[in-house]
C-alpha cells in the first residue's frame, strides 16, 4: 500500500513538473511585449512615446507626506513636541485626576471597571460563571454583498 501512495505521489509530481516547464516554454515562445503601452500600440497602431514630467509613485512621495504631517509649523523640521502634540488628548482622556501622571489604575480602568462589575460576591476573584460574563459580546454577522 505504501509503494502505490509512494508511486501516485511521485507520478503527480513528474506530472506538474512537465506542466510547469511546458507553461514556461509556452510563455516564452509567443513573444509577447512585455510593456502594457506596447501591448495597446501595437492594437491601436499606434507610435506611444512616453509623457516628459509625468508625476511618479515613489517611497520619497510617501515619506514626505508623513514628514509634513508630523511638521504641524511648516518650518522644514520636527520637534519633539511637534511629535508628542497628537499624544496629549488621548492620554489626558487615560489621566482622570489630571494630575499629569499615568498610573497603572487609570492605564486600566476599563479592565478594572469590567472585572468590578462581573465579580458578583465581591470576593475580588472570579468564578468560572463570573468570569464567562467578560466574554465580548458576539458581532453581528454582516452581509458579504449590498443585495436587496
Amino acid at each position: 500500500m505504501v509503494r502505490f501512495l509512494a508511486g501516485a505521489a511521485a507520478c503527480f509530481l513528474l506530472m506538474t513538473g512537465a506542466f510547469l516547464l511546458w507553461q514556461s516554454r509556452a510563455a516564452g515562445s509567443l513573444g509577447l511585449p512585455s510593456a502594457p503601452e506596447a501591448r495597446l500600440a501595437q492594437a491601436a497602431g499606434i507610435n506611444l512615446k512616453r509623457i516628459p514630467g509625468a508625476p511618479s509613485a515613489d517611497p520619497k512621495d510617501k515619506e514626505q507626506k508623513r514628514f509634513d504631517r508630523a511638521d504641524k509649523n511648516k518650518d522644514g523640521s520636527v520637534t519633539l513636541a511637534e511629535l508628542v502634540e497628537p499624544r496629549r488628548k488621548p492620554y489626558a482622556k487615560l489621566d482622570l485626576n489630571h494630575d499629569g501622571h499615568l498610573s497603572f489604575e487609570e492605564w486600566a480602568v476599563k479592565t478594572i471597571t469590567k472585572f468590578k462589575s462581573a465579580d458578583a460576591d465581591h470576593n475580588d476573584a472570579l468564578t468560572r460563571a463570573e468570569y464567562a460574563a467578560t466574554a465580548p459580546k458576539p458581532k453581528a454577522p454582516t452581509a458579504a454583498c449590498a443585495c436587496d
